[in-house]
């Protein structure tokens, strides 16, 4: 059986190298065939001697990109698209499902690596679909860089007018490249879910009871706040996001992870 590829990226400290370990262990755990899993960074210390490390480079328009994303107050937001270049990931055979490092994996991946290879695939953006504006959410994604490699090249041909045009969003300049060439499809919306809006519930239900796992998520993103360690132990950031202790994420982040792979690595 040909395995999956999944990667990651990690750049700066914002991530410790836990992250990588238990979102690999989530994934291999919610594959049916053998995974390939690609770490795209600067700082390989600590991770899981089984993830493959790719070094992250300094593109040669980066210098052009920064400035952009300076003015859009979006420092850093872009650097996903080194993983689009066609031969970043050495020996690819096939597409490449992509993940950020504050998801967790909640159940079987197999119905989001099925997706038609031949498209990008995002979730909708939660914040864009309430406002019926057609935006991929970042957080999970499923690429092919032979078929989809002007993801990078336009970026790279004009660094400044893509991340202006994009208003500095990475998610928004990947998705809607991708629908203008008609080569886009939204992951269906049970299948990824966020964990502030699916999962806690609006004032009082957030403070009474403990979030939820809604039945069909495979996996939960924290975008914003909380991240996992707050939500682990209960958030009380605000009145909206109050949050109370998490068991299924303790389970499935933490526990299950270090059951299989030990816990010096999880």
């Amino acid at each position: 059986m040909e395995p999956a590829t999944v990667a990651c990226i990690k750049w700066g400290t914002a991530f410790g190298p836990e992250y990588v370990n238990r979102l690999y262990s989530g994934v291999r755990r919610n594959l049916a065939c053998p995974v390939r899993f690609v770490c795209m960074t600067e700082r390989a210390e600590g991770l899981h001697p089984d993830v493959e490390v790719i070094p992250l480079p300094r593109e040669p328009f980066q210098d052009e990109m920064d400035r952009a994303l300076a003015r859009a107050n979006r420092q850093g937001a872009m650097r996903k698209v080194s993983l689009f270049r066609p031969g970043a990931i050495p020996d690819l055979a096939g597409p490449v499902l992509g993940f950020d490092l504050d998801v967790v994996i909640t159940g079987n991946l197999e119905p989001i690596r099925a997706l038609d290879p031949a498209k990008v695939a995002m979730r909708h953006d939660w914040t864009e679909a309430r406002k019926g504006r057609p935006t991929g959410h970042g957080s999970v994604f499923r690429f092919d860089p032979a078929r989809h490699g002007y993801l990078y090249a336009d970026l790279a041909a004009n660094p400044y007018t893509e991340v202006e045009t994009a208003r500095g969003s990475e998610q928004r300049y990947t998705s809607h490249k991708a629908m203008e060439r008609g080569d886009f499809l939204y992951i269906p919306g049970d299948l990824v879910v966020s964990f502030k809006y699916d999962c806690l519930g609006l004032p009082p239900v957030n403070w009474l009871r403990a979030p939820r796992l809604p039945e069909n998520a495979r996996v939960v993103c924290f975008h914003g706040r909380p991240k996992m360690p707050e939500a682990v132990e209960g958030y009380r950031g605000s009145l909206i996001r109050r949050s109370k202790p998490c068991p299924w994420l303790r389970e499935h982040w933490i526990d299950r992870a270090r059951a299989d792979l030990g816990p010096d690595w999880a």
